[in-house]
């Protein structure tokens, strides 16, 4: 029999930590954390990541697992997820995936078969040479029906990667655990005024000066670009691209855009209950999650 894992997806701001917090105290459950950038320590304020205060005693798992720099895929993600989730079984407690990374959240809740090979530096190295519209180009002359993505840089050349070495074979999926995928959101405008409300918090929390940090660290301006949102543009602005305001009133537009993008992938999925944030979220869920359970 598969274990049971609960998934909470959401935008942005949406609150999906939160509830994930609530829902694991009342269930006995921890978390493993759904998000690109949180793998990667000393990147805190600007991924969103919750704080300790904000876990309230709720094991939190594929949190600052790695250096900024560091090479970490999907598959990384994957097989460290998996061992998180399986040990949290074997202590009986229940598994909450939560994030919003689409793509990692469906490497784990539909068993996405990837590939365990190393990647190859000296083909990942030539890609780095030529811009995302010229690298979506070659992926479409040997891949016309790709569904990547055309902005999303990593997974276009994570897919030229993978085809170079005859080993792209997305759709092939093997399923390792039961899930209840729950979805969290607000209407659009409320949304936008969370969005806006929690990028004013974190720059005075010292998100400019975490960025700082990191510069001054070492980490490439090039590794903060691939990150994209907070980290692309407030490294652009402490290296003299924007100023402060036209930085903020850029990156609030650029938060909106991926919240949106983040949507239109959710709605993708399957079996997905979505959660009214402005009812009694946890309240739906624990009616989901107690017909899930038992």
């Amino acid at each position: 029999m598969k274990g049971r894992l609960i998934v909470i997806l959401g935008t942005n701001a949406s609150g999906k930590s939160g509830l994930g917090v609530e829902l694991a105290k009342k269930y006995g459950g921890e978390i493993v954390s759904a998000d690109s950038r949180q793998v990667y320590r000393g990147l805190d304020l600007g991924s969103g990541k919750i704080t300790p205060e904000e876990t309230q005693g709720v094991p939190h798992h594929l949190i600052d697992v790695c250096d900024p720099g560091d090479f970490f895929s999907m598959a990384d993600f994957q097989r460290l997820a998996y061992a998180a989730i399986d040990d949290i079984l074997a202590r009986g407690r229940v598994p909450f995936l939560v994030g919003g990374t689409g793509l990692y959240v469906d490497a784990v809740a539909d068993g996405y078969m990837l590939s365990l090979r190393a990647p190859d530096l000296a083909l990942r190295a030539r890609l780095e040479t030529y811009e995302t519209p010229a690298l979506y180009e070659m992926l479409k002359e040997k891949l016309p029906d790709t569904d990547v993505d055309p902005k999303n840089r990593n997974r276009v050349m994570r897919a030229l990667e993978r085809l170079a070495a005859d080993d792209y074979h997305p759709g092939r999926r093997s399923p390792r655990y039961e899930t209840l995928k729950l979805g969290v959101t607000w209407p659009r405008e409320i949304l936008k005024k969370r969005i806006d409300q929690r990028l004013e918090k974190r720059l005075q929390q010292g998100m400019v000066q975490e960025v700082q940090r990191l510069l001054n660290a070492g980490v490439s301006p090039e590794f903060l670009d691939k990150l994209g949102l907070e980290y692309r543009y407030l490294s652009q602005y402490l290296l003299g691209r924007w100023t402060y305001d036209q930085m903020v009133d850029e990156l609030g537009r650029a938060i909106k855009r991926f919240a949106k993008r983040q949507m239109t992938w959710f709605r993708r999925e399957e079996n997905l209950h979505w959660l009214d944030m402005s009812a009694d979220p946890v309240a739906q869920a624990a009616a989901l999650i107690d017909g899930f359970l038992h």
